[in-house]
């Protein structure tokens, strides 16, 4: 057999069986709706935030003003960034590395000064030429 024919036999068995994947999938019924309205509507069914937040979307500027607005973006806050309650979380840890002891001249809970740099550079100046 030729290779021309070969390869021209291939293109057409994968046509064909391209076609009758396409026709298979058009002709089954999706089981969830096209419509986003209705996807939308049977998520606010099982979760009420969700439909706060979709609420809270719709009003517009008047959703930065209202209390339950706040609310529910706080709720979905937590939710998203997986935060605990400040009562069942667990309390910092005191100093940054435990295990280190503290320098001589410094007390124990005598934090050290994060505001100024530890070295100071000083400003270019440009060469004279």
């Amino acid at each position: 057999m030729n290779g021309k024919i070969l390869a021209r036999i291939g293109a057409v068995v994968f046509i064909a069986v391209a076609l009758t994947v396409t026709a298979i999938e058009m002709s089954s019924k999706d089981d969830e709706p096209d419509d986003p309205a209705m996807r939308d509507r049977s998520i606010a069914s099982q979760d009420p935030l969700a439909s706060e937040l979709r609420r809270c979307s719709g009003i517009g500027e008047a959703g930065p003003r209202d209390p339950g607005c706040l609310k529910a973006w706080a709720e979905s806050r937590r939710r998203f960034l997986g935060r605990r309650d400040a009562a069942t979380a667990p309390a910092p840890p005191t100093t940054l590395f435990p295990n280190v002891a503290a320098p001589a001249g410094r007390k124990e809970g005598q934090g050290t000064d994060v505001t100024a740099p530890a070295i100071q550079a000083e400003p270019s100046w440009p060469e004279a030429r």
